[in-house]
């Protein structure tokens, strides 16, 4: 009996290391089989890239160039005489009307000035007189000497002394009108300095933030003017193009007969609703940088623009006809080179190196390389190689073509960040 206790007790200790053996056996062969089943059922395909056609159409090829905004006329207001400021008539950054007094100096000293100069005038108009009296008397008395010196009745000496006195008071009274006319004139300088005590605006605009204040002293010789008065409407717009670009902009303006119609681009990016027409160039390019200083001209009506901004000014200068385009995204950079993935037969992956040309929104054209109606990838660039067999898909994410950010390929484009080429 304590035998069969025995055997039972060791069999009961055993039983559960079996189990837990065959759970252990069932657990491996079961991960086995999934792991099997996984790696048949795992097999990678085609990796899936979006796709776009090459499409042939008519581009315009804008030229864009950096514009400094100027005043079409700016007048520096300074004072022509040295005195006190007393008053300032306009408000800081007021339209100003021409003949308008923008400033007041103290007047007192120069009405003074002018009391005095009347005051000299007055005097040599009395000289004057006095002299043309003194030679009337002379001229009477050489006319009664001459008859009776030609008698003998007097002396050579009395005609000779006569005829002296005549031409002395004669020269005293030619002597006494220059007084007269040097009175004159100090007379208007003092009139014209009285006025200058006023200083008016020479021209119609906006009249900028002062820069002297009311009781400092002001004169022709102070470094900084009081004021500027500019007409901005029209206002001016300068740029600095090649002597390439200048010379396609001429003859494109001559073929028209007309002026080149240039748009204005603000520094928000908004388009200026008013088209702009060149107005003149320089004399001479610049050997330095081989640019030419060109000015266009832009309405403005309600004074939006002001001198001192900056902007793009945009034109047309020629259409390509029938040009190849494709988004920018899908052209490559590697090492200077433009590369594009083309899908052929069987949707195999043939890398072509391309010649890129203008760009046209987010568009770019491509001058060699291509042909109208293949495919091209668009979106998955950085996964596909020579050779590769892909999934090609629609790419539903191509951005309009527009002519916001149309350019030459000489002029570097403002690209957003999704639209650059990508790096190898």
């Amino acid at each position: 009996m304590k035998h069969m206790e025995s055997s039972l007790s060791r069999l009961a200790i055993r039983v559960p290391w079996v189990l837990l053996g065959l759970v252990a056996a069932f657990c491996v062969f079961t991960l086995a089989a999934g792991c099997q089943k996984d790696e048949k059922a795992g097999a990678p395909g085609p990796p899936a890239v979006e796709v776009v056609d090459v499409v042939q159409k008519d581009v315009p090829i804008y030229y864009e160039w950096v514009a400094t905004l100027d005043g079409f006329v700016n007048a520096t207001i300074r004072a022509q005489v040295t005195g006190y400021l007393v008053k300032q008539n306009y408000g800081d950054g007021d339209l100003v009307k021409k003949g308008q007094v923008l400033f007041e100096i103290d007047p007192r000293t120069f009405e003074a000035a002018l009391g005095q100069a009347k005051a000299t005038l007055d005097q040599s108009k009395a000289g004057v007189e006095l002299q043309e009296a003194r030679w009337a008397t002379a001229k009477a008395n050489l006319a009664r000497v001459k008859p009776l010196a030609e008698q003998n009745a007097v002396s050579q000496k009395d005609l000779d002394d006569a005829l002296g006195t005549e031409q002395s008071t004669r020269a005293s009274v030619l002597a006494a009108q220059a007084s007269v006319a040097a009175a004159q004139a100090a007379v208007d300088k003092a009139q014209l300095d009285l006025g200058f005590t006023k200083i008016i605006s020479p021209i119609d605009g906006i009249a900028g933030i002062a820069k002297a204040q009311i009781g400092n002293l002001v004169g022709p010789g102070a470094v900084d003017e009081l004021t500027t008065v500019s007409t901005v409407d029209p206002i001016k717009a300068y740029v600095a193009i090649s002597e390439q670009e200048f010379m396609k902009a001429a003859e494109k303006q001559g073929a028209q007969r007309e002026k080149l119609p240039l748009e204005l681009i603000l520094a928000d990016g908004a388009v200026y609703p008013g088209k702009g027409e060149m107005a003149y160039a320089d004399r001479q390019v610049d050997v330095r940088t081989g640019t030419i200083r060109v000015a266009a001209i832009f309405s403005n009506p309600n004074n939006i623009l002001r001198p001192g901004q900056f902007a793009r000014i945009r034109a047309v200068i020629e259409v390509k006809k029938g040009a190849l385009v494709i988004p920018q995204r899908a052209v490559t950079e590697l090492q200077g080179k433009y590369l594009v993935a083309v899908i052929g037969p069987g949707s195999e992956v043939k890398i072509k190196s391309v010649k890129p040309g203008a760009r046209f929104g987010q568009l770019w054209v491509i001058d060699q390389g291509l042909e109208a109606g293949q495919k091209v990838v668009a979106e998955g660039t950085q996964k596909v190689r020579d050779g590769m067999v892909v999934n090609p898909k629609p790419f539903g994410a191509e951005a309009p073509a527009g002519p916001a950010a149309a350019q030459t390929p000489g002029v570097k484009p403002e690209v957003k960040p999704q639209s650059k080429p990508e790096k190898r």
